[in-house]
């Protein structure tokens, strides 16, 4: 048998209609990542406090009013959080943090470092933030060429594009390199124990560690529960069934045209989950030009066209608090006939 649990575990914070802010959980590494940071209240503090990335793709206050909240949870903690947001966020941050007075955090044993990024079409600017420091922006900035990956660690990595929301909005990507799935049954018939060791497997398998790295592993010997050093290679083999990584996508505030779905259409092509706004319905889609969002329709032929397998429509205009359901079927509605479409036009014979 194999055991199959995915590494992430999304949850729209505000629903459908509220404050945009998808709180992703990784609960086997026992953290968690944010991409946008409106009202964030209903996330209890145990939640926020394994948060270790936060991906902004805009600083609307709907988007960002959040972090305030999160600040004030963060402070007192020996903690590292990372933030990403679009030009100019690192002086909009800097004068957010400059708005408080940090007369008395000298006091607080627990440092809190802030690591900024800015994100701009061919260059990334990072800059840290420490509480030591008062949140003062350190002198040596770094900067970096941009490929479109914000982030990348052994497991999975960030995609961003940029958008147009009459300012620069980032959309994003959380993509797992490779799913690695445990074969439990042949942990039984080896005589293993589940325990903290299957993650410094998975681990050194993303890690790309050779055959002959050893890990320690604990399991059963003549009825006593022993440890012993077993090879990677073997465990490998055996245990673990590769799998395509879970690839999740984020939208949030962007006007309809050509060059959108585009770089919508390449950032998230065949995700597993497609988090989109749909802010309003087609017969509004003057008014949704005007206000740079997308119609639910539109919403959907992206998703269609992008190959999705689910798409989760979100940022729908409190206007129709009383039925929002006329949102989610016309959204979905086009996505099944773009989806349709698409599978019908590549099995066709000329």
């Amino acid at each position: 048998m194999i055991f199959m649990n995915p590494l992430f575990h999304p949850r729209l914070v505000n629903g459908p209609l509220g404050d945009p802010a998808l709180y992703i959980d990784m609960k086997f590494a026992r953290r968690a990542i944010l991409f946008d940071l409106g009202e964030i209240q209903s996330l209890s503090p145990r939640q926020l406090l394994k948060i270790s990335h936060v991906f902004i793709s805009h600083t609307h206050m709907d988007h960002f009013i959040g972090f305030d909240h999160l600040l004030r949870i963060f402070l007192g903690r020996n903690k590292k959080v990372h933030f990403f947001g679009p030009p100019n966020f690192l002086n909009q941050l800097e004068n957010k943090l400059a708005a408080y007075s940090w007369n008395l955090i000298e006091s607080y044993s627990c440092p809190l470092d802030l690591v900024v990024v800015e994100v701009h079409p061919d260059y990334l600017k990072t800059a840290q933030l420490k509480s030591s420091n008062a949140f003062k922006i350190e002198l040596d900035l770094k900067t970096k060429p941009f490929d479109g990956i914000l982030h990348e660690e052994w497991s999975f990595l960030v995609r961003a594009v940029f958008l147009d929301h009459k300012i620069p909005c980032l959309a994003f990507a959380l993509e797992e390199k490779a799913h690695l799935n445990l074969i439990k049954t042949e942990l039984e018939r080896m005589g293993l124990s589940k325990g903290p060791w299957l993650q410094r497997l998975k681990e050194a398998i993303w890690k790309g560690e050779n055959d002959d790295f050893l890990l320690r592993v604990p399991g059963y010997r003549g009825g006593k529960l022993k440890e012993e050093s077993i090879s990677l290679g073997p465990l490998r083999n055996r245990l673990i069934k590769i799998t395509p990584g879970q690839k999740i996508g984020y939208v949030a505030d962007t006007i309809y045209n050509r060059q959108t779905q585009e770089a919508i259409k390449n950032l998230v092509i065949g995700a597993d989950q497609l988090f989109i706004e749909a802010a309003f319905l087609e017969k509004e889609g003057r008014r949704a030009w005007e206000k740079s969002h997308l119609t639910a329709r539109q919403a959907g032929i992206m998703a269609g066209e992008a190959g999705v397998k689910r798409m989760i429509p979100f940022h729908v205009s409190p206007k129709y608090s009383a039925d929002f359901e006329r949102v989610f079927e016309e959204a979905h509605s086009a996505f099944r006939q773009t989806s349709e479409k698409k599978k019908l036009s590549k099995g066709s014979c000329f």
